[in-house]
């Protein structure tokens, strides 16, 4: 008798276990997934120590929208277009199993070049404004002297990118976007692996696409102290990127 009442606790509890886990998975694979920043590609918009929530129902599910990308299917459902302008968080086409977060620039059949240090859109230049606001942004563990400005698409998206004051990327070659593909540049342009890199990152298929950054839910400045330091936690916490949307 003692027996059989241990199994059936036994029992209960692994039910409940199993049914709180699918509900987990259920809610990162179809509607939100935390992500971490570990870098610096998108300073200013996102800092390294960012926690951010994505939306997995922005761009419909592919087979990257669940854990481990199981090979499942080549087709994405619900499929949503991406707009220019988003913060596209995406796996990396060179193993399909990275995720990168990057700004989605050019749309398929879009061209792309950088002419002395401005981006032409179809031929056309995304139009930018230079602001006062500080210009020394991290490169890893360097710190660059930058020129902030605000950028602003055709579809009058604006967001705020940062170029090297010295060495800054000045010409590439044309990039012709690709049908089903995307261009994806990091805010911080002078420090950003992203699609002018074609050997690794180039242009990202739609399958790729993973969701879009919606907010930052929690934020800790790793360079003064990490989350296990809690005496230190009132100097590193950026209260003022709580809940900030994107």
């Amino acid at each position: 008798m003692k027996k059989n009442k241990i199994f059936y606790i036994v029992y209960d509890n692994a039910k409940t276990l199993i049914g709180a886990l699918i509900i987990a998975i259920l809610i990162r694979s179809l509607l939100f997934q935390p992500f971490y920043i570990p870098s610096s590609s998108m300073e200013p918009t996102l800092l390294v120590g960012d926690r951010i929530f994505v939306s997995k129902y922005s761009y419909g599910y592919s087979k990257h929208s669940f854990p481990f990308s199981p090979d499942i299917t080549n087709e994405r459902f619900f499929s949503k277009s991406p707009k220019r302008g988003d913060l596209v968080v995406f796996k990396t086409p060179a193993d399909n199993r990275t995720d990168y977060i990057k700004r989605l620039i050019g749309m398929p059949g879009d061209t792309i070049q950088f002419v002395e240090g401005s981006i032409l859109l179809n031929n056309k230049k995304i139009l930018r404004k230079k602001t006062k606001n500080k210009n020394i942004i991290r490169c890893g563990n360097f710190l660059l002297e930058t020129n902030i400005f605000i950028e602003t698409l055709p579809n009058g998206i604006k967001y705020t990118v940062a170029y090297k004051k010295k060495g800054s990327l000045q010409n590439t070659k044309i990039f012709k976007v690709p049908a089903n593909h995307y261009f994806l540049l990091g805010d911080n342009r002078d420090c950003s692996k992203d699609s002018r890199y074609l050997d690794s990152v180039g242009y990202v298929n739609n399958l790729n696409l993973v969701g879009k950054a919606k907010l930052i839910f929690f934020s800790n400045d790793t360079n003064i102290s990490s989350l296990l330091k809690i005496w230190n936690f009132n100097k590193s916490f950026r209260y003022e990127r709580l809940f900030q949307g994107l």
